[in-house]
C-alpha cells in the first residue's frame, strides 16, 4: 500500500470551518486477563523504563537548552496557528461559552503570540495574563498593545515556575500545552504547577481531559524508504544508523487506509484533578486485527476535550480526523508481523520522561503475537526527543 509523500510539510488543512465536535472511530477494549497471561511472558510490567541498550546520537544534549529559544521564532507559530483544527477549536470554545470568561481573572500558560489571551479579553475576561518565557514574550506585548487590550491583558516574561503573578488566585487556566505524542515537551507539568499555585478552588482548566490511544498499521513502503535504507547505502552497510533510527518516534500524517487494527485507549488524563506523576504509566493493549495483513507501525494519535463547555467540544490528532501539526506518531516495530482478521496483538507501553532531559519521552514498547503465521514476543525501547 502506498504511503505518505512530502512527510515534512505540514499537512494541516486550512478549511476555517469550526472542530466544536468531534469524532473519532475509536474501540476502547479491555485486555482480557486470561488471553494477556497467555500470549505475554509476563502480565506483570515494571512500571519503570529500564535504559535501552542502544543509545542515540547526541542523547547528552538536552532538549530543555533549546525548547525555550525554538519558541522565539516565527514559523513555528505559524504552524500552530494556521492549524485551524486547533486554534478555531480554541477560539470556539471561548467565544461560545463566554460565561465561563466574562468577568473572570485568566491565566494563560505558555501564551506564544497571545492569541488565547485575547480572545479570553474579547470574550469579556476581568484581565488575562499571560506567560511566555521565550523571546516571543515581547511580540505578544506589541501584539497586545496594537489590539487595544493592554489595559486587560498583561504580558509576563519568564518560566511559570519562576514568575510572580500580581494577584493571589486565578479563575481560569488556559493553555495549548500538548506535544506530539501528547507529553513530548512535558509542558503539562508547567500546567499542573499552576493549576496547584494559582487556581481557585472551583477554578477550571482548559482543556480539562487528554486522552491518548494506540492502532496499529502497514507501512512496508515507507519502512523501507526511512529504516531499510541504511542496510545498504550504495553498497555500503550503515545498519549501526538503521538501529538507531528504529529508536527515534516519527511524526508524520498516517493514511487512515493503512489502519489494520481497532484502536486502543490508553490513557485518559483529568487535567483538572491529576498529580504531575501521572503522566507517567504503564497501559495494556490488544489491538484486534480488521482484516488480513502486514503490521510494520504502531501509530499513538489523542484527543483533547473541553467538558466545561454548553457543548461538549474538542478534537481529535488521529488518522480518520483532520489534520493537525501534530499529525501522529508512528513507531516502527523490528518485526514485520503477518496477522490475519481477529487475531490480536497484545502487550503494553510504559510511558516516562527522560531521567536526564524530562523536555524528553522515553517509551517501552511489550508486544506479541501468537497467530497462525506469526507468532512473536519482544521488547522495544523508543526515544522522542
Amino acid at each position: 500500500m502506498g504511503r505518505r509523500k512530502n512527510s515534512n510539510k505540514s499537512s494541516t488543512s486550512n478549511n476555517n470551518n469550526s472542530s466544536t465536535n468531534f469524532d473519532h472511530q475509536v474501540t476502547n477494549m479491555s485486555v482480557d486477563d486470561g488471553d494477556f497471561e497467555e500470549t505475554m511472558e509476563s502480565s506483570v510490567f515494571d512500571d519503570s523504563i529500564s535504559e535501552p541498550d542502544e543509545t542515540l546520537l547526541g542523547s547528552d544534549q538536552t532538549s530543555a537548552d533549546y525548547y525555550f529559544d525554538s519558541y522565539s521564532h516565527f514559523g513555528i507559530h505559524e504552524e500552530m496557528l494556521k492549524d485551524t483544527v486547533r486554534t478555531k477549536t480554541y477560539q470556539n470554545v471561548i467565544y461560545q461559552n463566554t460565561f465561563l470568561f466574562r468577568n473572570k481573572v485568566v491565566l494563560d500558560v505558555g501564551a506564544g503570540t497571545g492569541i488565547l489571551s485575547l480572545f479570553c479579553a474579547k470574550a469579556g475576561a476581568k484581565h488575562v495574563y499571560a506567560i511566555e518565557c521565550s523571546h516571543m514574550a515581547d511580540m505578544a506585548k506589541e501584539i497586545v498593545k496594537a489590539n487595544g487590550f493592554s489595559n486587560v491583558i498583561t504580558v509576563l516574561k519568564g518560566k511559570v515556575e519562576e514568575i510572580v503573578l500580581p494577584i493571589a488566585k486565578v479563575d481560569v487556566i488556559i493553555s495549548e500545552w500538548m506535544g506530539y505524542f501528547l507529553l513530548f515537551e512535558n509542558m503539562l507539568n508547567t500546567v499542573l504547577y499552576a493549576r496547584d499555585k494559582w487556581l481557585i478552588n472551583d477554578g477550571i482548566v482548559l482543556p480539562d481531559r487528554a486522552s491518548l490511544y494506540l492502532t496499529a498499521i502497514e507501512d512496508a513502503e515507507y519502512k523501507e524508504d526511512k529504516i531499510d535504507f541504511w542496510n545498504n547505502v550504495y553498497g555500503f552497510n550503515m545498519a549501526c544508523i538503521r538501529k538507531q533510527s528504529m529508536m527515534e518516534p516519527l511524526v508524520d500524517t498516517v493514511d487512515q487506509n493503512q489502519i489494520v487494527t481497532n484502536c486502543q485507549l490508553l490513557k485518559t488524563m483529568d487535567i483538572s484533578k491529576m498529580a504531575p506523576g501521572d503522566a507517567s504509566f504503564t497501559a495494556p493493549f490488544k489491538l484486534v486485527a480488521e482484516r488480513n495483513d502486514f503490521i510494520h507501525a504502531l501509530v499513538a494519535y489523542f484527543d483533547v476535550t473541553f467538558t466545561k463547555c454548553h457543548k461538549l467540544t474538542g478534537f481529535s490528532t488521529g488518522p480518520r480526523s483532520r489534520a493537525t501539526h501534530w499529525k501522529q506518531t508512528v513507531l516502527y516495530l523490528e518485526d514485520v508481523l503477518t496477522i490475519c482478521e481477529g487475531e490480536a496483538l497484545v502487550g503494553s507501553m510504559t510511558v516516562a520522561p527522560n531521567k536526564k532531559n524530562p523536555r524528553d519521552v522515553d517509551i517501552m514498547l511489550k508486544y506479541s503475537l501468537k497467530g497462525q503465521r506469526c507468532q512473536v514476543s519482544r521488547t522495544q525501547h523508543y526515544k522522542m526527543r
